[in-house]
């Protein structure tokens, strides 16, 4: 009878009035036993006022029920629809909506209605994921600014994909810890194509001269981040570069002189298309015409192979040794073992020239920590 009564009143009373009343409903809705008959009522009375002309009205009820876990479902489902500032409290805080009603709302919901759900405290991985899927820039950085929304290494590699061109996204991408390997290699790829368009290094570098520091910046900080990548990024980051055309020899060698042997690996794993068990087997034990093998099979030139090879063997012999090999020993040892034969290939000589250039490499970097540290001692 009260539930009717009230009915009753609204159709007369003001749009402010009829507001306070929503949300003395509500809460008194949030009172009663499950069981109760009042209850059943209130949510007849609660559906019939989302008719209600007046927003005040609708969103005195969102704001009532939001956060409560008792809120009847049909009335949330349809707040969440509602405009954007009845929806708002509802979109962000309540438990009612399930992961699968994020989903879908924001699939068919604008960009309000993302930003509203990226903002949800702990938002969860499947919603994450849709919104990195569909989402506008703005929504992207309201999820990625959400401290306690879980984003899968997946949804980042996606961000990382749409939005890497982007300096706002790309920014908060790679301060993520959790950024997989390719994904971060991506967006320095970006940071070096704008550094490269500047107009202050294209006044001062050639266009050749950019292409070829572009490139060796590029390949640096791949294998810096194959270092630190998880074992299991490798076979990702690896077929990201084949992609891109960078697991070039020079770059292989690069890789293996420096001691990256895990993602030295995995390229030879997806080169070869063998089991990566049996890559590891044949570096690690087999014998150099079997070491040579395994790299022509890779698709190297075969007149490279043996250099390929002997380095593998040197790494070998100098892991056995220490509980690090040093890139610049292999060097060293790979420029004296074929310094002896005049008569060698081009692509050798070519491949020989980016071994002797790492060697100079490390040599400075051990002047100047010597460097450092005698200016620290004194």
């Amino acid at each position: 009878m009260i539930i009717k009564a009230f009915l009753r009143w609204t159709e007369t009373a003001t749009a402010g009035d009829r507001a306070k009343a929503a949300g003395a409903l509500a809460k008194a809705f949030l009172r009663c036993p499950p069981t109760d008959e009042q209850h059943r009522a209130a949510v007849h009375a609660m559906i019939h006022l989302l008719d209600d002309p007046s927003a005040l009205v609708r969103k005195a009820l969102a704001e009532t029920l939001a956060a409560s876990p008792k809120a009847p479902r049909s009335v949330i489902l349809a707040l969440s629809e509602d405009q954007p500032d009845v929806a708002c409290h509802v979109l962000t805080f309540s438990p009612i909506l399930t992961d699968t009603d994020l989903v879908d709302l924001c699939g068919r919901g604008g960009a309000m209605t993302r930003g509203l759900i990226a903002a949800r405290p702990n938002l969860s991985r499947s919603v994450a994921a849709a919104l990195a899927e569909v989402g506008d820039l703005g929504e992207i950085l309201i999820l990625l600014e959400n401290p306690t929304a879980h984003v899968s290494r997946y949804s980042l590699r996606r961000l990382s994909e749409r939005f890497g061109r982007e300096t706002s996204v790309r920014n908060r991408l790679l301060a993520n810890d959790t950024l997989p390997a390719e994904a971060r290699d991506r967006l320095v790829g970006h940071v070096s194509a704008l550094l490269a368009q500047s107009g202050l290094v294209r006044s001062t570098l050639s266009p050749s001269r950019i292409a070829h520091v572009t490139r060796e910046a590029s390949d640096l900080a791949a294998l810096m981040l194959a270092a630190d990548a998880e074992r299991e990024d490798l076979p990702l980051l690896v077929e990201h570069l084949a992609v891109s055309n960078r697991l070039t020899p020079a770059f292989l060698m690069h890789a293996l002189c420096s001691g990256r042997i895990e993602f030295f690996a995995a390229a030879m794993t997806y080169l070869t298309g063998l089991e990566e068990r049996r890559v590891r087997s044949l570096m690690a034990t087999a014998r150099h015409n079997a070491v040579r093998a395994l790299y022509e099979s890779a698709g190297l030139d075969r007149a490279i192979c043996d250099v390929f090879a002997e380095a593998t063997l040197l790494w070998r012999n100098l892991s056995h040794r220490t509980s690090q090999a040093g890139g610049e020993s292999i060097c060293a040892a790979l420029l004296q073992k074929f310094s002896r034969n005049p008569d060698r290939p081009t692509a050798i000589d070519e491949l020989l020239d980016l071994v002797e250039s790492l060697q100079l490499s490390e040599e400075r970097q051990i002047a100047r920590t010597f460097a450092s540290e005698a200016a620290l001692a004194a």
